[in-house]
């Protein structure tokens, strides 16, 4: 379900004012039958005033980003964890998953390493199965990241079809040189840089992770 834009009244309330004021003027004008110099010096300050206030409201809604429109991402919420995966592993899968999934825009996530799914979890989509395709294998290949914002604008989206599919953003982060955490969000140009940081940072750390066991 998208959810409003908190600013939207704010950038469009010069332009609601502006227009207001114009046409009170214009109603002033029409209904006065003997115009004043003291009136009509009052109405071009007006006029400017009301255009001024338009003009602002209208370079508002391009300057002020609006924020984006998030979506409920259909599927079933799970949890599930490669079994054979020693315990120390598994508790640093469910700990930075737990992390990505409350502190970030991420509503679904999945572990690739040596080609093998070890973790999914938060919304899963309806395959469980992942075959890379050209953005993984461009990820496992150049050792960075890949940072789709707008899911819908991509054609190799397709290639996700593991993930739910009205995802709107994802991230593909290399985690060392054999796996891939890939970061499903429920709105596009959702991920900060910080984000974007923190996530390398926790790939990292399971990289070390994983290699070690």
């Amino acid at each position: 379900m998208a959810q409003p834009d908190p600013n939207q009244v704010l950038r469009r309330l010069p332009i609601v004012v502006g227009s207001l004021g114009a046409s009170l003027l214009l109603i002033n004008r029409l209904l006065t039958s003997e115009l004043t110099n003291s009136q009509a010096r009052g109405d071009v300050l007006g006029v400017v005033l009301s255009t001024v206030l338009i003009l602002t409201g209208l370079i508002w809604q391009q300057v002020q980003p609006k924020t984006p429109e998030a979506v409920e991402l259909i599927g079933e919420e799970g949890f599930e964890i490669a079994p054979e995966l020693p315990q120390a592993v598994k508790t640093e899968l469910a700990w930075a998953s737990h992390l990505l999934l409350t502190n970030t825009v991420t509503r679904s996530l999945l572990v690739l390493f040596q080609g093998q799914v070890l973790l999914r979890r938060g919304i899963l989509g309806a395959k469980s199965e992942v075959k890379p395709g050209t953005i993984l294998n461009r990820v496992l290949k150049t050792q960075k990241p890949v940072y789709l914002v707008d899911l819908k604008v991509y054609p190799g989206r397709v290639e996700f079809d593991y993930l739910p599919f009205n995802t709107q953003g994802i991230i593909c982060q290399p985690i060392g040189e054999q796996g891939v955490l890939i970061l499903g969000a429920n709105a596009p140009r959702s991920y900060t840089k910080q984000d974007e940081r923190w996530i390398s940072g926790i790939a990292d750390k399971l990289a070390v992770s994983l290699n070690i066991n």
